[in-house]
């Protein structure tokens, strides 16, 4: 088994996923009141399927990975990729978009599905580290794809549609790089842990506590950077190189986040994500112009390690959940954005982006709290395993 080899081609699947949603943003103006015409609320629910599809693929591919193997599922994932790409090109309405934004989705979720058990076997002994470094390239590639946004649209004048066909370079050099290739099995069979034993163990208080987190953490994320053209229109000119810009402070954060884990733990990264994201979001509702600049630095800095960390969490805490584990939470928090991305966008039709951001603010707060609660009792726990 070639690990190295491995973890590349799950770094290009990453930044395929990736890819996808921040050329999504892009064509919110494209498909919008100033293109084709559908309202922020429409658009809302014809990007909800990139999340809930996410959520539904995460969910029956958790268990799948471990019945039908991690390769099976990495196949899925490139095909449904594929189909997604060309009925995005080819969509005009709500209905096309929402169908193609269905398949993006699937092929999103089976991705994470596959691949972050297939690290978490890969590297027993550095879970937190190996999955925020692998998670490096879901910031990197929403840099990569408002980068290219914004060169084929606004710089090169070219239509959307090569915009949206640029997502094949990543897509055919992942598919060359896992085929042929031996793959390991997930660590739950690793460890001879039973079915039984593994669904016993998502009922669990923690378990059941960081999942309800997950919710928060993702829509804080996701929701706000998905509707970025939207929200930073009037603060600033090209609000896609916000994105760009949050998204490269995250990757640096990701790709040196083995001394903050070793220092903080897992449970202590989480509560300054969310003390950061707080004051963040806030300083978004003020700032305009380099200040806008300023103030999402401070939002980066909070979002940063919140996705990888809470799986790493559950892989270092919780790994009798297996596959299953870290599937349902990635799908709680893709499905949490499916449920903000219309509200936020009835939000901006009715009042304006500002009051968005303020509603957005209340989730952090809640975290700050939740989190301040799992770091007592982490403290707790480490001490009664000492004794």
């Amino acid at each position: 088994m070639n690990k190295n080899r491995l973890f590349l081609a799950s770094c290009l699947a990453l930044i395929t996923t990736a890819m996808t949603f921040a050329i999504r943003a892009r064509l919110e103006t494209v498909f919008g009141p100033e293109g084709i015409g559908l309202t922020l609320e429409q658009i809302g629910y014809a990007f909800t399927p990139a999340f809930f599809g996410f959520t539904l693929a995460m969910i029956f591919g958790g268990p799948l990975v471990d019945f039908l193997g991690i390769k099976k599922i990495t196949w899925i994932a490139f095909v449904t990729h594929a189909i997604g790409i060309i009925w995005t090109i080819m969509a005009d309405s709500m209905s096309a978009l929402f169908i193609a934004t269905l398949f993006v989705g699937i092929g999103n979720g089976m991705v994470e599905a596959a691949l972050n058990p297939m690290i978490a076997s890969m590297y027993t002994e550095e879970k937190t580290k190996m999955l925020n470094r692998f998670h490096v390239w879901f910031p990197g590639g929403i840099v990569i794809g408002a980068i290219v946004g914004w060169l084929v649209m606004d710089v090169m004048g070219q239509s959307w549609q090569i915009m949206v066909a640029t997502l094949f370079i990543p897509l055919v050099i992942y598919g060359v790089l896992f085929y042929g290739q031996k793959f390991p099995v997930t660590e739950r069979i690793q460890m001879g842990i039973s079915n039984k034993k593994m669904f016993s163990s998502i009922g669990k208080p923690l378990f059941l506590f960081v999942a309800f987190c997950m919710f928060l953490t993702a829509a804080s994320e996701l929701g706000t950077t998905q509707r970025i053209e939207s929200l930073l229109k009037e603060s600033v000119a090209v609000p896609l190189l916000v994105l760009a810009f949050i998204n490269g402070i995250m990757a640096l954060g990701r790709l040196f986040a083995g001394p903050v884990v070793h220092k903080l733990k897992p449970a202590g990264m989480l509560l300054y994500s969310a003390i950061f994201t707080f004051i963040g979001l806030w300083l978004l509702t003020v700032a305009s112009g380099g200040m806008t600049f300023v103030a999402a630095a401070v939002f980066a800095i909070g979002v940063t390690f919140f996705w990888p960390t809470m799986l790493g969490f559950v892989a270092e805490y919780l790994p009798e959940t297996g596959a299953l584990g870290l599937s349902i939470m990635g799908g709680a928090g893709m499905f949490s954005v499916s449920l903000v991305l219309p509200i936020m966008g009835k939000l901006m039709d009715e009042a304006n982006a500002v009051e968005a951001l303020r509603t957005m603010s209340i989730l952090p707060a809640i975290l700050i709290g939740a989190f301040i609660g799992l770091n007592i009792y982490m403290k707790k726990r480490s001490k009664t395993e000492q004794v």
